[in-house]
């Protein structure tokens, strides 16, 4: 295993990274693919609609609770491309990809540029303990002192986190959702106005939808089933990228390339593990080139793994179930000493 406390010289450090961009600019992965996203978008868009027009017709019927299945994997989806836009990885320009993401981030209920000032805070600084805002949540610990931190309920609650990870993920749906309404507040807000539109079209669309179709109770459950399952499905594409990972302490002097592959983990599987997870099964490819298109991060994958093999860097990858064991037993670990201290 790498250490986080053992690298090569300064340069040799910045040599490695210019070293793997030269090979995978020269194998032409970093070139848009816009044929593809076309046909990816196009499928989605019309997939989304077709589902609106099965729900109307279907009417106020408890068989609508598949169709909640249904746009869970859809919302996923199209979470999906607002990410790569984000990225820049459809287009060269970044106005093009906004557009992309600001349509799909109204399509789902999500603040496109709310999450895109997280998102872009986490690939700068993946797993740091006080940089990276997605180890900074507060109903979860992911390192002990963390744990020790807190108090009360939380404190209770860390002990045995592991054990509640999975029903807390039914929870996400909605804590994205309300995270987006919050962000709406801020007046530095990129795009405020179009956000504020986008989302108050959202929700209006969407529970006039529900509750003119669908009686209260048959609406409510509905809902419930979609947002909860599109939480888990945000959650356990995102989770197993980082969570079980090592974490990186205040003022340790990492490169990037090994900032980026050590604190990363890929989710092996074929083409129906890439569309489950929307190419974030390429963790380490995705934050070593953040802008390479989705269906480029395959074909990116065994020349990353090579170089990294060559220059002993511990190159992290496993099956789609065994990574969620590692998650749960980072988690339970981190709550073991306050589980051995309230004995």
């Amino acid at each position: 295993m790498t250490s986080l406390d053992t690298f090569p010289s300064t340069t040799d450090r910045q040599r490695d990274y210019a070293d793997l961009s030269r090979e995978i600019r020269d194998a032409g992965l970093l070139k848009r693919r816009y044929g593809y996203y076309a046909v990816k978008i196009a499928l989605n868009v019309l997939a989304f609609a077709g589902g609106w027009v099965a729900f109307v017709n279907i009417g106020d019927s408890w068989w609508q609770l598949f169709l909640a299945v249904f746009f869970a994997v859809m919302f996923g989806q199209l979470s999906f491309i607002g990410h790569d836009a984000g990225h820049k990885q459809i287009f060269r320009g970044g106005r093009a990809n906004d557009v992309v993401g600001f349509w799909h981030g109204g399509m789902v209920g999500l603040s496109y540029a709310s999450w895109m000032d997280q998102h872009t805070r986490h690939h700068a600084n993946p797993n740091h303990e006080d940089a990276d805002p997605d180890v900074q949540i507060p109903a979860l610990a992911f390192t002990t002192e963390q744990a020790q931190a807190k108090r009360g309920f939380l404190r209770w609650f860390a002990k045995y986190q592991a054990y509640f990870f999975f029903p807390l993920l039914l929870l996400e749906g909605f804590s994205l959702h309300v995270s987006s309404v919050k962000a709406l507040l801020r007046k530095d807000l990129r795009a405020r106005s179009v956000e504020i539109a986008l989302l108050v079209a959202h929700f209006a669309a969407y529970l006039t939808a529900v509750f003119l179709v669908l009686s209260p109770l048959t609406g409510l459950i509905f809902i419930l089933v979609h947002q909860c399952l599109w939480g888990v499905y945000m959650g356990c594409s995102f989770a197993p990228g980082h969570k079980g990972m090592p974490t990186m302490a205040a003022g340790k002097a990492v490169d990037f390339l090994r900032r980026q592959v050590l604190t990363s983990r890929n989710v092996r599987g074929g083409v129906w593990v890439d569309f489950t997870l929307g190419g974030l099964n390429y963790q380490i490819e995705h934050h070593l080139f953040p802008s390479m298109p989705r269906p480029n991060l395959r074909l990116a994958q065994p020349i990353v793994r090579a170089f990294c093999a060559a220059r002993d860097v511990e190159y992290a990858q496993c099956g789609w179930l065994r990574t969620y064991g590692y998650v749960l037993a980072h988690l339970h670990a981190v709550g073991a000493p306050l589980r051995l201290a309230s004995r």
